[in-house]
């Protein structure tokens, strides 16, 4: 499972601490800004989730370190980060959807961060492991 979850936590985890670094020094032009970005209560909304984003971007991480360590416990850190992500992007979503506030850009983004995550968490809640290949592994 690692094989494929491997490159979206890469992605992800990366992209959200290369995005906070990108927000905190505004870096992100104004026209991809969502709107209202200038806002005092959006940009509040938007820094609020700068804890949950990076506590993903820690847990995805350390999944995978915990896995070339060959440790069990990534699993729980991989399923951590997994339901979070899927947590971040709902919100976001929701938030956007509540206001009628469509942009593409930002809702991708956003339901990427939903729906990757479903495609392996469930992978996580059952008994056995599917590797992608057909074959099923028992897990403890």
């Amino acid at each position: 499972m690692m094989k494929y979850l491997k490159p979206f936590f890469l992605v992800t985890d990366i992209g959200f601490i290369i995005y906070w670094i990108v927000t905190y020094f505004n870096f992100i032009p104004k026209s991809w800004a969502f709107k209202d970005y200038d806002n005092a209560i959006i940009m509040a909304w938007n820094w609020s989730f700068f804890p949950l984003d990076i506590f993903i971007s820690i847990t995805g991480l350390y999944s995978l370190y915990l896995h070339r360590k060959g440790r069990d416990t990534w699993r729980s850190f991989a399923l951590i980060s997994l339901v979070l992500t899927f947590c971040s992007g709902l919100q976001a979503i929701a938030f956007w959807a509540f206001n009628r506030d469509f942009d593409i850009s930002w809702w991708a983004m956003n339901l990427y961060l939903m729906i990757y995550p479903l495609f392996f968490m469930r992978l996580f809640f059952s008994r056995k492991e599917t590797d992608f290949s057909g074959s099923v592994n028992e897990y403890k």
